[in-house]
């Protein structure tokens, strides 16, 4: 069941916070998924240049079982904001939707655009790019990254509408 939810509504509740736990992505990410709307708690994956991490975890499980029942994730990828290679594509789109992902952000770019837009998974990333990364087992998973500047950590939550993207330390809604 998807969350009930509007980040400009959440920006207004949590503007004044200055713990750091309420943060606000900059407005650079393109949406290219057919789910607009998203939010889950965080998984995460720091890489450059090389997709194996991001293959590796929308080939997982992408929900938690909670007492409140099943809860979709939301792989958030530190690419590093390179714009040279594709950390994700037909293939790996449709993955994540198949194996439960509420959504994909990428700090980095996609490929195969007309094929992630019939997926069923929201996906953020910053532009299309056609080129393939290399294979190399490289990068990092469950750890802090920073995506364009802030601070996103595993167990985070965020939240994507078609105003942007929001992360907070615990769930708002």
């Amino acid at each position: 069941m998807p969350i009930a939810f509007a980040t400009c509504d959440l920006c207004d509740a949590y503007k004044a916070d200055t713990s750091g736990d309420f943060r606000v992505l900059p407005p650079v990410f393109r949406d290219f998924g057919a789910v607009r709307k998203f939010a889950g708690p965080v998984v995460t994956v720091k890489c450059f240049e090389d997709n194996t991490l991001v293959k590796a975890a929308v080939d997982a499980q992408g929900w938690v079982d909670t007492p409140a029942g099943r809860v979709a994730q939301v792989l958030v990828v530190d690419g590093g904001a390179s714009l040279r290679k594709a950390l994700l594509g037909g293939n790996l789109g449709a993955a994540a939707a198949r194996n439960g992902w509420a959504g994909v952000v990428i700090d980095g770019c996609v490929r195969d655009t007309a094929e992630l837009a019939t997926q069923a998974v929201g996906i953020r990333a910053l532009a299309p790019m056609p080129l393939p990364t290399e294979k190399r087992n490289q990068g990092e998973v469950g750890v802090a990254v920073q995506v364009q500047g802030v601070w996103v950590r595993p167990g985070d939550w965020l939240y994507a509408d078609e105003d942007g993207i929001v992360v907070s330390a615990t769930a708002l809604v």
